[in-house]
């Protein structure tokens, strides 16, 4: 009678441990998703910028198509639950984000571009949809943390390794974001 007892509250521990895997790895992927609608808003967003600053910026050639590039590999699809591709999608955002950057920093060399009201709401949209992304990428992170400590703590670490759910990768800041800001730059 001990024997099926204990065979019971061992079994009760393991299903527990595997829904707690489950819930978070969903939770992760919910994350991912919200990820994704906002990246679409910017991706979205992008042509109608650059269809903008390509009537004022003829000579910058180079930084309208690094944009575009850039654009077309994020929003190339990838299997969420793979780790490896999920990494790759969001390196290529980061470096969207960067190419556009460096557009609106190239911008500010065209005053007619500057005062142009469109482009005026339009970078301001980015910003807006840039900081939609920040919090979808700290829920994100945040849900994969809770993954990551599921995945690598026993006992749920041998459930996860036998069900092979991996922990996802975080979406870090681009490496442009991280640099100091100089103020000259803004007071010309």
């Amino acid at each position: 009678m001990a024997y099926v007892i204990g065979i019971a509250v061992v079994g009760v521990i393991v299903y527990v441990l595997y829904a707690r895997l489950i819930k978070l790895r969903n939770g992760a992927l919910e994350a991912l998703s919200s990820i994704d609608v906002q990246l679409k808003k910017r991706h979205d967003l992008v042509p109608n910028i650059l269809k903008i600053a390509q009537k004022f910026m003829d000579h910058e050639e180079a930084v309208l198509t690094k944009v575009t590039q850039m654009r077309s590999i994020s929003a190339s699809d990838y299997d969420k639950n793979n780790p490896e591709e999920v990494a790759q999608h969001l390196e290529a955002n980061k470096q969207l984000q960067s190419a556009m950057m460096n557009l609106f920093a190239v911008a500010e060399n065209y005053p007619e571009l500057k005062s142009q009201e469109t482009m005026v709401r339009a970078q301001e949209t980015f910003e807006e949809v840039e900081g939609h992304i920040s919090a979808a990428r700290r829920f994100y992170n945040s849900s994969t943390t809770d993954l990551k400590n599921a995945v690598e703590i026993f006992p749920s670490s041998f459930i996860a390794n036998v069900l092979s759910i991996k922990a996802m990768p975080y979406f870090e800041m681009a490496e442009v974001e991280k640099k100091p800001i100089d103020a000259s730059d803004y007071l010309s």
